[in-house]
Order: C-alpha cells, then structure tokens, then sequence
C-alpha cells in the first residue's frame, strides 16, 4: 500500500487524503449515533431493574394496610379528629401509618401537601416512646415543632440554632430509663453524624426500650442519584444497625425509580414497604412566562402580580442567588411591598423572624433562595413564583408544591429566559446526574405544545394527561392555539457552521454569542455570509436551547479563578434524512381568568367566537379588540412567501387566536 501510494502525485495523494477523510466522517458520525444509543438502551436496562425492584416492594405493600381493625386504630382514628382536626386519611396515610405501627420498614412517596408528616406525627401519639425525626430543613421543622405545640404535643427540636441549656436538657431526658415526655424530636442529619454525645444518649433512649421509630424527610437526599443528595445523609445507613429494632420511615415528595432502589440499599431496608401516592396536585396551576431582559422590567413584573394578581394574598418567590433574594426584596419593599429575604447567610434568629412573620401574614411573600430551600407547612400559600427556573423537575416539583396545601386553587408561574440555562448549568454540571437534571427543566420551560403535567408526571412513572390536567396549566388552558411544526434542519447545519468557524478562529462561543452571530449581531468575523434567519430572537433562542438540550449541540465548561463558563461545541446527534420538525412559538400570556375548565368553558366552549388579538403586557393578557383574519388552515412550517408579503404585519407581542383553525403560522419577523 505504501509503495502504491508512493507512486502517486500530489494531486492524487490530496484526492485519496480528502475521500479517506469523508469515510472517516461518515464513520464518526456512526460511531456517535451508535454510541448515544447504547447509552439509551443502557439507561433503560437499569430503569427496568429498577422497576422490577419498585414493583416487587409494591407488591409486598399490597396487603390490606387500609383497614381499620387493628388494635390502634379506634385510638388513631380519635386522635386525627381531637389533635389535628382531620376528618379522613388521605392517599396512602392510614396504609402507612398501619404498617408502621406492625413494626415494618415504610418508604411513602407523596405529593408536596400530601400529609406526609401526619405519618410520622399520628404514630408517635399512638405510643410511649420518643419518634426522631431527621430532616434537612430548619425552617421545615421550625413550623412543625410550632404547629405540634399549638396541638398541645410535646415536640422539640435540636439543631445549630438550640441553647446549649436545651441540648443539656434533651440529652438528660433521653438518657432517662423513664420513657420521655417529648413525643417527637425534630434533628438534622448533621447532628447525628457529628454529635457523639447525641448518639450516645440515643443508644440510652433505644436500649431503655424507650426509641419508637426513625422518621427521615427528604429521605431521596441520601441518594447521591437524587437531585439534593447530601454528604451528611450518608451517616443514616448506621441506623439499622445501631437500632435494628426501630422501625424506619422515608417519606419524600420527588423521587424517581433510581433514586427509591439507592435509598434502600444506602439505608439496609431491602425489604421497606414502599407506598406511593398520586403527585397530580389538581389545584395548581402551571405557568412559564416569559422572563423580561432588563431588571428594572423583572421587579415591574413581580410588583404588578403582588400588587394586582396576589393582592391581599400570601406567597414565595424563589431565586437563583442571595445577591437576586436581597436585591428583589429591596425593591418590592421600596414599591410598598412587604416582603423578606430569606437565605442561607441570615443569622439564625433573623430566619425565624422572617419565617415567623411570613407564617402570621405580616409579610405579603418571603424571597428565598432555591439553594437554601424552605420546607413550609403553610396551607394557605397562593402562590409560587420561579424568579429563575430551578436546577431540576423534582426541585421545581417541591418548591412549587408549597403552594395549595390547603387544596383551593394556587398558582405556580416560573419566568424563563434564555440567559438563565447556563447560570444553571455552570452550577450544576458536576453534579452526578446535574446536567441531565437541568435539561429536563429547560425542556419543560420552552415547550409550547405539551401539558406541564405531562413534562412533570414523567419523574414519577406516571401517566397525566389533559384530563387530568382539566386547563390547570398554560398549555391545556390555551388548547386552541397550537404553533406550527417547523423545520430547523437547515438552522442546525447554519450553526454547526458558526461553531465550527469559531473553532477554527479559536474563539470561545458562548450560547448568548452564537444566537448573536446566528441573528447577523455582534462581531463580524463569526457571522455566516448569508443573511439572518427570518425569525423572531426569542424564536431562535428556543431552537438553540432545543438543540442543547438533544445534543445537537453541546456545552463546554471551563474553569477561571473567578466562574466558571460554558461555551458551545456541536454536539454527537445528527439530524437524519436532511429534516427535523419541532413547535417552536413564544409562551402564553397569562390570562387573567385562566383556572379548570367547567361544563360551559370545555374545550370546545372555549375557543372565541371571533379571532382576536391579544397583546401581552408583563405576561398579563389584555384583549385589544384587534381583528385578524385566518390566513391559512395548514400545518406547515411557515407561510408562503406570498402570503408573508400580502399578509398584515403583526408586533412582536401578538398572538393570533382562531375559532376554527388550530395552527398558528409564523410570520416573518416572528
């Protein structure tokens, strides 16, 4: 072979160079697809141990739990309605507690609001000893202790926050051969793992017969699989062994298959009862608005939906930072709204201040960071607002969840912009499972033909649809707008072709940069030749995050001394047969009436009579009276040059809404 090569001249040598080159392409592009799905068949081989394993504790749940002729059940059924007030079990609680009660192993995943401290709560009246609760939120066991103490239950709490007389008091209580007068004692993780004379006094408490039961919340941060793994809840698999005669309870509103098969192994109860709730939480509306650009237009938003929207009512809106908590609040309050941050580098005091005056309404809303977390037991929360997208479905799941606890309707709207993907992302991308996790929350953000509930009912191996949903989220309430489907093939291949000049200039691209090439702005050496796509930024923004998000693209991250940047490379996936359609469109407005649909606003009911024109203004609809005719009933992609030219001009803010035709088309320039 090398002595025929030998023989060629340079011409020939650089034909044969470019034709090898090309194989070696194409093969790469095989090896990719290859590659990515082994990892697919890969990922659901595991899914499918680990729902064999689910199912197999299911099963072992299924014996009859539910009923009410077991020796303390007339005791519990008292206690529901004389201490908590509570007329009926609901999903799963009276199973749980039952098995509990029989001295098994339970895990109990439930809905944020589903009841899942009454769990715990109901069996430690029912007997002598001391319950330990673990759980990794001050403020959440804060509102317990207060709420138990209203109920006239003996309840205290030991954490960085408890007087050194307090822990010298409980430490001598639970060294006591007599049982203890506390019923329930509320601890974080960390005080089990670094405090010896804690432990200590809890093996004086088990060995005097005197330690009922374990009770763990969050129990999915044990998993380093789940989305808030932490390191101190790994010290928790001694438990079983140091008491193997207590029974453990892990209760967690967010865990996927992957993450309940971890807990029982990191935890020594292979053979836990699993119960699981439904997570559809019917009263809650979704709604994903469009996040404005400059901050001054960001705390406009906000102040117009506490000041119109939530008047007179009580809510939280979490952020991205302490700077962003800080920052918010101020400037609610100097707009005459009472509102507090609420964040990790509080002094202790000062978070239960806050915490306490936003739990007896002296404050409108608690600005909180999404790091430090709130577990709020608070029924009448009206609303939630995502000031910047969470770092995954089950913590967006959980925050918005502390809406509507007490099951009358809430709104849960997070604001989405562009920008917000890669602070995420930068953060989380060496976490375990991080990037995974925050692309599944892009994915729910930029959507615009699938219902919320669906995107959030595939994290917990449920099936929701649109009757389930019943119009409680943008997209179910707006079922009569559909964007059309629109072909990008040709968009990829353009910034495919950007990313690979930026390489070949040695120039960092960022996703911001590379819709600024795309859209012809910024600097000139990275543009294309050819002119910008005709489509609105907000438009091609959603395209490249689509990209990113299925691997058409790819992020790039490099460390410097002060951040860490994320920078865009082609991705492994390759558009097949020269197309790929996706809906594409700006988000919906939110509507000032949007709520269920009832018998006269079903589906049907609800499309206009009349196509109208609605013009957002801070994401809240306002109807302008604006004719518009329906120019086409197809489902392409785009409207004919033809028609672009003939048709009315429409601003950047319009949406067209038809009574009989279910395909909104873009326009030019949209």
């Amino acid at each position: 072979m090398e002595e025929r090569l030998s023989s060629l001249n340079d011409e020939e040598l650089s034909t044969h160079e470019q034709q090898i080159k090309e194989k070696l392409s194409v093969i790469e592009d095989k090896l990719a697809r290859l590659r990515s799905q082994k990892s697919h068949l890969v990922q659901l081989c595991e899914t499918i141990q680990q729902v064999r394993k689910q199912r197999k504790s299911a099963q072992q749940s299924d014996g009859d739990w539910e009923r009410e002729n077991f020796p303390w059940s007339t005791k519990a059924r008292d206690l529901l309605a004389l201490v908590f007030s509570i007329k009926d079990y609901r999903p799963k609680q009276l199973a749980t507690i039952n098995a509990l009660m029989a001295g098994n192993d339970v895990l109990l995943l439930a809905p944020t609001g589903g009841g899942k401290s009454l769990c715990f709560q109901l069996p430690a009246l029912l007997s002598t000893g001391l319950t330990v609760v673990i759980s990794p939120l001050i403020s959440l066991m804060e509102d317990q202790v207060w709420s138990l103490e209203r109920w006239k239950v003996r309840a205290q709490l030991l954490c960085s926050t408890t007087s050194k007389e307090a822990v010298t008091r409980i430490h001598k209580e639970l060294s006591d051969k007599r049982p203890p007068t506390t019923k329930l004692l509320y601890v974080t993780p960390e005080r089990l793992a670094k405090s010896k004379r804690f432990m200590t006094a809890l093996q004086k408490c088990y060995n005097h017969g005197n330690l009922d039961r374990f009770a763990i919340d969050e129990v999915h941060c044990c998993s380093q699989w789940g989305h808030d793994f932490r390191p101190d809840y790994k010290f928790l698999n001694v438990l079983k062994g140091m008491f193997p005669k207590a029974p453990l309870l892990g209760v967690t509103a967010t865990a996927t298959t992957k993450v309940i098969g971890d807990v029982q192994t990191m935890l020594n109860i292979p053979d836990a009862l699993l119960f699981v709730a439904s997570f559809n939480r019917p009263n809650l509306y979704y709604h994903v608005l469009p996040k404005p650009a400059s901050k001054q237009e960001q705390y406009d938003l906000l102040a117009n939906l506490l000041l119109t929207r939530f008047r007179k009512q009580t809510g939280i809106i979490y952020t991205y930072s302490t700077k962003d908590a800080m920052d918010i609040s101020s400037e609610m309050v100097a707009r005459g709204l009472k509102t507090a941050p609420y964040h990790a580098n509080l002094e202790p005091a000062d978070r239960t201040k806050i915490h306490q005056l936003w739990h007896d309404e002296d404050l409108q809303a608690v600005v909180a960071t999404v790091a430090f977390g709130m577990g709020i037991d608070k029924g009448n929360v009206r609303f939630v607002i995502h000031h910047t997208m969470s770092k995954s479905m089950e913590n967006f799941y959980q925050e918005s969840g502390r809406a509507g606890r007490d099951g009358a309707r809430s709104d849960c709207i997070l604001l989405y912009h562009f920008s917000d993907v890669f602070r995420i992302t930068t953060m989380t991308f060496s976490e375990r499972t991080g990037l995974k996790n925050a692309y599944a929350m892009v994915e729910y953000c930029i959507t615009t033909s699938e219902c919320r509930r669906k995107l959030i009912s595939a994290y917990f191996s449920e099936v929701w649809g649109a009757e389930d949903c019943n119009a409680m989220c943008d997209r179910c309430a707006n079922r009569d707008l559909v964007w059309p489907q629109k072909e990008i093939a040709p968009y990829v291949e353009q910034l495919h072709r950007i990313v690979d000049k930026c390489e070949l200039e040695q120039t960092n691209l960022t996703g911001l940069k590379l819709v600024d090439a795309w859209m012809q702005k910024g600097p000139t050496h990275v543009r294309l030749s050819e002119p910008a796509p005709l489509i609105d930024r907000t438009v091609a923004e959603q395209i490249v995050a689509y990209l990113i998000v299925h691997n058409y693209l790819k992020e790039s991250f490099v460390f410097t001394p002060y951040a860490t940047h994320s920078y865009i490379k082609k991705g492994s996936a390759r558009v097949a047969n020269s197309t790929l359609k996706i809906r594409v469109g700006k988000l919906f407005p939110l509507a000032a009436n949007s709520g269920p649909a009832t018998a006269s606003t079903s589906s049907a009911g609800r499309k206009r009579t009349t196509s109208e024109t609605s013009t957002q203004t801070n994401g809240v609809s306002k109807g302008a009276g604006k004719r518009v005719r329906a120019e086409s009933e197809s489902s392409e992609d785009e409207t004919s040059s033809t028609s672009s030219s003939t048709s009315p001009q429409k601003s950047d803010e319009d949406v067209v809404v038809v009574q009989e035709v279910e395909v909104i088309d873009l326009e030019d320039g949209e």
